[in-house]
This record gives structure tokens, C-alpha cells and sequence, in this order.
């Protein structure tokens, strides 16, 4: 398989075959070593294997110039070589330095899966990973039924999402053939480039904990050869070379095909034929419940196949799933910026605005405590973030792709918000009077008035630090999930998910620690406010589900599906937790009222508001994670079936690797 290695002398990386190159002091004193070929090309190869010679055009539909060396001039320089094979030598293709694309006509495929095979030799894959993969539709009534075949792997695109979004900065667009390679050595598992590729083209695997993809074969391009998949395709289907340019015997060049999501995401290098009529409507083989109906213009959307039913279920062990770390990392995240910047803002204003319980509250050592347990809060769920990675020692590279990744930048604004509320607690114990007095008692020793000054001073900026940073992690964390290949997530409705749990949590928790610490006329506004925030929190999370089922139940793409399997496989779960968010919004209008009346209820009315608050979050999080259907392709009756998958956990066939289904290690 080709790796990615780093010049000692330049620091740039190419891709070779083994081990990175030694240094440069190692080389001098080993005698150097022949290097190798780029690729061996077998004795009598077949001319169809090679790339044509045919006339090129100078742009692609999008508009961009498909000389890759013309387009990235002034930004980038096309490198003499990849080091293919530790090799410097170029290849002897004459066009390496244009887009190239696969081209498939799905007229011819028969559905042999050559293509895979091929592909996974050349790279030495395991049973459970295939970088190129071959799904099916099917469609129609006996006798005129219909079965389209799609193979597809990475289409290298002009806009590679997964480049953007990767964290660890593993993905790199070559100006050479324009292939879009990553380094599996680099990543660290985290699976953000799975979540943002509308084409399911990186592989994480959960046993080695990395993602790996099709690389483009470019060492076979070097020598003028077709990737392997192509060479082995039995039907003609697939076809190679510069983007744009129609293979001999064709007489199309589409960019979009039934089952393929839309090319506005990430313009893909891959352009289609399909010729022979088919159904109006054309259905999966395997278990998501989307099929795809013919629109007006003769294309083809996504629309929902009821495949188990409209029947209500539970299904409430299926809310776990491998996403569960994400689930307490969101929650607790939220809920320790919420209480912390309560507190500290709180203290800050509530003087000015007639709340004078804030700022007794902060020279309480119960402040103290509160600050101890969100910080502590948000450091668990980074925790459980880290340990969701594929190798959680490598966590710090996270931060290598702050220009371009949403969840860079999420971590970064996280990490910001540990180290100023960190400051911010060590700042405030010299302020805190009990601490003063005990060592005036135990020392004689008291702390100068200049000290307490540079004191307050220090925590009141490492606390803004801290409220800043949240406010921009939570931004970030949102952002992460506004993906348009997963339509579920791509609403406003992730925003009010997330805010609302900030309100509404962070408000539980202050008050859990705040009201217990009060007492006399300083505590009813306190509460007041704590009870608003609960309140408002509900609110805007039910106003977001509410726009969200709306705007899904109308929807036509993948989202449908997902809000499809939210009101049958999980309808009775989802039904519960709107009922909870419906009983906690009265709970806490309850509570505001009466602590605005003095009642002795209004904190019985709060804790239980507060009790089934965790409650709802806790499931509506789970689901947030397990409904998302992805705008992937197709898959086969057993191959990419998420439905076999599961039956095959279940009954231990995973434990057989030939089956192609790895065990859940990651």
C-alpha cells in the first residue's frame, strides 16, 4: 500500500511504499540503495490497460482549468515527482499534471465486483475494507424489471470536504493527476472524513483505528497504466483518464446518476453514462429506507421506502451505539460552560441589575466548588472525546488544521475554555476569605491587599477567557455538524439542540450548587433566573424539533428517511422525549412562578424539573447520533448493508473475517 513519508531535508511529504526515508547523516554513511521502479507493468500488458492518448479540453463544466500546474499557480508548485516507491525519478505520463477522473457507464456493469477484487490486491486491504465498491438498484415489475449497478470509490474532487474537515491535516490534494491522498499514518481515527464525504470514500477501519481510501493508483499512472480497478473490469464500465474527456464508443458524460448524491457538494472527478430506460422509481437492495424517484428535469431524488413499517417501537438498547462518547462530551461540554458563565457573568452583573445573590455567591467557597465541577465536567467529556478516537495517543494532532476543520477549531475553543477556567480557579482562591482567615490562624501569614488586587485582576481575565473560548467551542461544535452529506444534521435545529442544553443544563447545575448556598432575599432572584434559563432552554430546543420535524416531513433527501425511522423503529422513544421536554417546560414556568411567590414547592418543582431534563437529554442526544442516514451509495444485499452488518453482529458471524464485517473495536 502506498504511505506518505517526510523528506528530512525539506520537510515535504511523498508517498512511498515502505518506511520513511532515512536522514540525510544515515545515507551518507549506508551505501545507497537502487530505487525501486514506480510500477512493474506485466509482460504483454493489454492495450486497454493503458491511458489514451486523446485531445484534452482546457476546462471542466465547473469552470476550473483542468492544468493543475496553470490553476495552482501563485499558491502552490507542482513537485517533479511523488516520490512513488521512494523513487524521485517523474513517470513518463505526459499529463500528470491535469485532473484526471474515472468515468463509469452503468449500461455495462454487470455486478461482477472485479473492480473490488482488483483493487483491494493491489492494496493489500482486509476482508471488512474495499476502497472501491460496487452497490445496486433495482426497479420495475417482471417482465420488465430493471437492476442498475454502481461501482464507485474516491472521486478526488475539485472540492475535497474530507481534506477540509480532517483534523489532523491527512488528506492532500497533489497537483499530480489531481489525486487526493491520505496518509493513514497521520490520522488518528477520529472519523470526521467518514461523517463528510457524501460518497462513503474513506474507510475507517475500527481494528488498526485509522482511515485509509483509493489513492488513484498513481503508481500505476506513472508508467502510463490504468488504476487497477479499471484494468480489471470485466464489462468495459470503468474507464480512466483526463477529466472531461469521453472514452471511445461513448457518447456521454453526465454527472449524476440514480443513487449519487448531489456533485454541488464536493464536484467529483467522475463522470457518468447510463443510456438504457429505466423505472421511474428505483429502489436499494440493502436495509436504509431511502429509494429514489424520477423528478420532472428526468433526474432521480431521494425519497423514503418504509421498509419495516409504520408500527411505533422502543428500541431503547439501540440508542447506544459507537457515537456514546460524543454523547456525554456534547452534554457535559455544554452543561459546564452554561453553569460557569452563569456564575461568572452573574457575579459580574447581577449587582448592577438588582441581583446581589450572584456576587455573594462568588466570595462563597461554594463558588469555588462550582467552578471545581465544570471544570472537571468539560474535562471528562474531553476525555471520553479523545477515547472515541481510533488511537487516542495521538489526540494532540487535532489541532494540525485549524485553517480549514470545524472540529480543529471546536477542540481548540474547548481546550481554551479548560485553560481559563483552570486560571480562573486558581485566581480566585486568594480572593476567598475563608482561605485568608485560615492561614492568618494557622501561619500568622496574610495575604497583602496588592496580592488580592493582582488576584482579582488575574481571575476576572482568565474567567473572560474562559466564557470566550466556550462561546467559541460551542459555535465550532455546532458547525461540525451542519454537513450537507448528512441532511439530518443540516438545520438550524443542531444550533437550538445545542444552545438549549447549555440554558438548561448549565442553569441545573448552578442551581444544584447555588441555592443550597443562599439564603434570605438574596436567594429568590437567583433562583428566578436559574428557573428563566431552565425555561428558556426547553423552549428553544422544542421550537427547533418542531421546525425540524416540519421541514423533514417535506424534505426530499436522506433526512426524510431519518425522521421516517425517528417516528417507527424509535417512534415510541422519540414520543417520550418530547413529552419530557413538554412536562420540564411546565415544571420550570412552575418553579419561576413560585419562587416569584415565595412557595416552599418551587424547589421541589426545580428538582424535578431538573431530574427529567437530564433524562430527555440524555435520550434526545442518543438519538441525535443514531437516526443521522448519510447520502452515501448504495450497497449490496450483503456488502455495505448496514441491516447485514448488525445481523451479523448479532449471531457472531463478525467474528468470522471472510464475512467482511469487522468487530466494534474503535
Amino acid at each position: 500500500m502506498l504511505k506518505i513519508g517526510v523528506d528530512p531535508r525539506t520537510g515535504e511529504a511523498f508517498l512511498q511504499a515502505g518506511p520513511a526515508a532515512p536522514p540525510a547523516s544515515l545515507k551518507r554513511a549506508v551505501a545507497p540503495a537502487p530505487a525501486r521502479p514506480l510500477w512493474e507493468p506485466r509482460t504483454e500488458e493489454r492495450p486497454y490497460a493503458f491511458l489514451p492518448e486523446v485531445p484534452l479540453p482546457e476546462k471542466n463544466r465547473w469552470g476550473e482549468k483542468i492544468d493543475l500546474v496553470e490553476r495552482t499557480e501563485g499558491r502552490a508548485s507542482l513537485r517533479p515527482s511523488l516520490h512513488i516507491n521512494d523513487n524521485p525519478t517523474p513517470g513518463r505520463n505526459p499529463h500528470r499534471g491535469k485532473q484526471h477522473g474515472f468515468y463509469f457507464t452503468a449500461d455495462n456493469c454487470i455486478g461482477c465486483h472485479a473492480c473490488e477484487a482488483a483493487c483491494s490486491e493491489k492494496n493489500e486491504n482486509p476482508p471488512h475494507l474495499a476502497f472501491r465498491s460496487v452497490g445496486y438498484l433495482e426497479g420495475g415489475s417482471w417482465p420488465d424489471f430493471k437492476r442498475l449497478n454502481i461501482s464507485m470509490a474516491c472521486n478526488h474532487c475539485d472540492d475535497p470536504v474530507c481534506l477540509k474537515g480532517c483534523p489532523t491535516r491527512a488528506y492532500t490534494k497533489h497537483a499530480e493527476y489531481g489525486a487526493v491522498l491520505q496518509d493513514p499514518d497521520t490520522c488518528f481515527g477520529c472519523g470526521y472524513c467518514t461523517w463528510v464525504c457524501p460518497y462513503n470514500a474513506p474507510q475507517l477501519d475500527p481494528v488498526k483505528g485509522q482511515v485509509s481510501k483509493c489513492n488513484m493508483c498513481v503508481d500505476r499512472l506513472e508508467v502510463g497504466l490504468k488504476p487497477a480497478c479499471v484494468a480489471a473490469c470485466v464489462g468495459n464500465a470503468l474507464d480512466f483518464g483526463v477529466i472531461e474527456t469521453v472514452p471511445e464508443n461513448r457518447e456521454q458524460a453526465r454527472i449524476d446518476l440514480p443513487g449519487f448524491p448531489s456533485p454541488e457538494i464536493t464536484h467529483p472527478n467522475i463522470r457518468f453514462q447510463q443510456i438504457r430506460e429505466l423505472p421511474d422509481e428505483l429502489k436499494r437492495t440493502d436495509s436504509m429506507p431511502v429509494k429514489y424517484r424520477r423528478d420532472e428535469s428526468g433526474g432521480y431524488r431521494p425519497a423514503v421506502d418504509p421498509k419495516t413499517g409504520h408500527e411505533r417501537q422502543w428500541n431503547l438498547r439501540r440508542l447506544s451505539s459507537r457515537e456514546n462518547p460524543l454523547v456525554l462530551f456534547t452534554l457535559t461540554a455544554q452543561m459546564a460552560a452554561g453553569a460557569f458563565a452563569l456564575a461568572f457573568l452573574g457575579a459580574a452583573l447581577g449587582p448592577a441589575l438588582g441581583m446581589a445573590g450572584f456576587a455573594e455567591f462568588a466570595r462563597s467557597p461554594a463558588y469555588l466548588l462550582l467552578a471545581a465541577i465544570a471544570f472537571a465536567s468539560v474535562c471528562f467529556g474531553l476525555f471520553m472525546s479523545t477515547m472515541h478516537l481510533g488511537k487516542p495517543r495521538r489526540f494532540y494532532r487535532g489541532f494540525n488544521n485549524l485553517r480549514h476543520s470545524p472540529v480543529s477549531r471546536e477542540g481548540l475553543g474547548i481546550a481554551l475554555f479548560i485553560a481559563g477556567l483552570g486560571a480562573h480557579l486558581v485566581f480566585t482562591l486568594p480572593q476567598q476569605g475563608w482561605l485568608q482567615h485560615a492561614l492568618a490562624s494557622a501561619l500568622g501569614f496574610a495575604l497583602p491587599g496588592s496580592w488580592q488586587a493582582l488576584a482579582a485582576a488575574g481571575a476576572a481575565a482568565a474567567g473572560t477567557v474562559a466564557v470566550v473560548a466556550a462561546a467559541a467551542g460551542l459555535y465550532y461544535m455546532v458547525r461540525c455538524y451542519r454537513i450537507p452529506a448528512r441532511p439530518f444534521w443540516n438545520h438550524w435545529q443542531v444550533g437550538a439542540a445545542f444552545g438549549g442544553s447549555t440554558l438548561a443544563l448549565g442553569a441545573l447545575l448552578a442551581a444544584a450548587v447555588m441555592l443550597p448556598t443562599l439564603a434570605g432575599p438574596a436567594r429568590a432572584p437567583v433562583a428566578m433566573v436559574c428557573a428563566a434559563l431552565l425555561l428558556a432552554g426547553v423552549l428553544v430546543e422544542a421550537i427547533g424539533l418542531v421546525a425540524h420535524a416540519r421541514a423533514l416531513a417535506r424534505a426530499d433527501h436522506e433526512g426524510a428517511a431519518s425522521h421516517y425511522v425517528q417516528r417507527t423503529v424509535f417512534g415510541h422513544t422519540y414520543r417520550a422525549r418530547n413529552v419530557l421536554l413538554g412536562v420540564n417546560a411546565l415544571l420550570a414556568l412552575a418553579a419561576l412562578a413560585g419562587f416569584a411567590s415565595g412557595a416552599a414547592w418551587a424547589p421541589v418543582a426545580l428538582l424535578l424539573a431538573g431530574l427529567l431534563q437530564v433524562a430527555a437529554s440524555l435520550v434526545g442526544r442518543a438519538l441525535f447520533y443514531v437516526l443521522v442516514i448519510p447520502t452515501t451509495m448504495p450497497g449490496a444485499f450483503f456488502w455495505k448493508n448496514k441491516g447485514f452488518e448488525e445481523h451479523a453482529r448479532a449471531i457472531g458471524l463478525d467474528l468470522k473475517p471472510q464475512v467482511g464485517v469487522a468487530p466494534l473495536r474503535h
